[in-house]
């Protein structure tokens, strides 16, 4: 696991899509990197300040996650259950897999890596 974790990007549910973006790149600098905009209107996207990340998107209920990102979120996913830590099966979202736990206090802590698998694809090892 040591060297897989590469980055760690806080992740705010927003309610305000078009308020969010203007505090964080009109007010803050950052640079709108990457987005997801279904029907037109931007539902999620990726920030960056520097080299800094931030992710924002409306419509869930969580107020905020941890998305550490890495190389390879499948073999984290294995290290996990070998561990006893209870990992949601990976799926793809934006373009990476994805694998959740969920800390003692209830804080969701997402681990994600790049992938060219298609979206929604869930995994099946």
């Amino acid at each position: 696991m040591r060297g897989n974790v590469k980055q760690a990007v806080p992740f705010f549910h927003v309610t305000d899509m078009e308020r969010s973006l203007r505090f964080y790149c009109d007010g803050l600098g950052a640079v709108r990197t990457k987005e997801w905009a279904p029907e037109g209107r931007i539902r999620w996207c990726w920030l960056e300040l520097g080299e800094a990340a931030v992710m924002l998107e409306t419509g869930l209920p969580e107020r905020a996650t941890v998305c550490f990102m890495c190389a390879d979120a499948v073999a984290l996913y294995h290290a996990f259950l070998e561990r006893g830590v209870a990992a949601e099966r990976p799926f793809v979202g934006n373009g990476l897999w994805v694998t959740t736990v969920v800390d003692p206090d209830g804080y969701r802590l997402d681990f994600e890596s790049p992938t060219e698998e298609a979206e929604e694809t869930v995994y099946g090892g």
